[in-house]
């Protein structure tokens, strides 16, 4: 009996899962059809890269943010931490190239736990322009990025500007797997929470906003505890009365894990951070997103209910693999993997409830319950 009523259980939690698989292809399509090329703008615009160490193509990132169809001025503003950061030679490379503005800010000063906004900060008296845009360092995009991000910056009542991305493993297999993670699990539940209004995001792909609204909220000083710091920096933006806007386009994001652990490490960190900005409720309602993996669990407890349920999971999963590659132009990796990776994104889910701390760029962080995070002292010290 109990048998039955878990299998059945596990069998209709699958079943709804596939469900809002079909809807979020739906809605991709949707969302994306919106898609339209922007005139060149002529703004002034400092684009803010913070950098640690040699990352697979990076130089290949960085040049992309150069060769975009737009009239005024750039300035790329890199900023790094270490003396001996490899980074740096990256950028050398492309100052000698001379097309446009590039600035290397070497300051060590930290700032609270948040590395990469200890970076900012660094790097924020450095910025020519009034128009600031940052994006991590593993982001590419195509020539016609600025044009639209400037397009949605310069809408009524829009304060801030960020992107949806697709993967790219640029580290040999399990940068693969990772890649189709953000394929196939984060970007229809990004779309799905956009259309539903159950999403307000804000992602480090992308932040555009101006000097003054950066200001308003605090400049980055504001957020050097913070784990989620893109998500804080929406938030913050919303709470000044103004939106956050997410044009129908796609940037790049690479993706370098070259082993299992560290794939585990980094998606763990991520699937932490997201659920410290995510009622408590809603992000555990979010294992409806895992209906074959679900639907395998069912196995042992009601076969034949299960195998069908797993069928009809695994036939919805493959509609948003091949709707996102149309989008995207390409896939991230063979669709067979598509059940490895699902299965891997639900140990992930289960993992961030007991997580109470993660790895970042080789430093263990704390995280509280407000979503901040703490740092040893002997990491602070180095």
């Amino acid at each position: 009996m109990v048998a039955a009523i878990i299998g059945g259980g596990l069998v209709l939690l699958a079943g709804a899962g596939s469900l809002y698989m079909l809807a979020s292809a739906v809605l991709l399509r949707r969302f994306f059809a919106g898609a339209r090329s922007m005139p060149p703008s002529a703004a002034a615009v400092t684009l803010l890269k913070p950098l640690h160490g040699a990352e697979p193509r990076l130089a290949e990132n960085l040049a992309s943010f150069l060769d975009q169809r737009h009239d005024g001025p750039i300035q790329v503003a890199c900023g790094v931490q270490r003396a001996d950061d490899p980074a740096i030679a990256t950028v050398e490379a492309l100052v000698a190239r001379g097309t446009a503005r590039v600035d290397l800010v070497l300051d060590p000063t930290r700032h609270g736990a948040n590395g990469k906004i200890a970076n900012l900060i660094n790097m924020s008296p450095h910025a020519a322009h009034d128009v600031l845009i940052l994006s991590d360092s593993d982001i590419a995009v195509n020539v016609d990025y600025l044009a639209s991000v400037l397009a949605a910056l310069g809408a009524p009542e829009v304060g801030a500007v960020t992107c949806l991305y697709r993967g790219r493993g640029d580290a040999g297999f399990w940068s693969r797997v990772a890649a189709a993670g953000l394929d196939w699990q984060f970007l229809p539940g990004a779309v799905v929470g956009l259309a539903t209004g159950a999403a307000r995001p804000c992602m480090g792909s992308t932040i555009a906003l101006s000097r003054a609204t950066l200001e308003r909220i605090g400049g980055f000083a504001a957020f050097a505890d913070v784990l989620a710091d893109d998500h804080a920096i929406g938030a913050a933006v919303r709470g000044r009365g103004l939106a956050v806007a997410v044009p129908p386009m796609l940037v790049v994001h690479g993706c370098d894990e070259r082993s299992l652990a560290a794939l585990w490490r980094h998606e763990v960190r991520w699937a932490r951070t997201v659920r410290a900005v995510t009622p408590g409720a809603a992000f555990a309602a979010s294992v409806v997103t895992y209906p074959l993996p679900i639907a395998i669990l069912g196995l042992p407890f009601a076969p034949l209910p299960a195998l069908i349920a797993a069928g009809i999971a695994l036939g919805a999963r493959l509609v948003v693999a091949l709707t996102v590659a149309r989008i995207a132009g390409n896939r991230p990796a063979a669709l067979l993997l598509l059940p490895l990776r699902d299965c891997l994104s639900l140990a992930v889910f289960v993992a961030s409830f007991v997580t109470r701390s993660v790895d970042w760029r080789g430093a263990r962080l704390t995280i509280g319950g407000d979503g901040r995070m703490t740092v040893p002292t002997e990491t602070r010290s180095r």
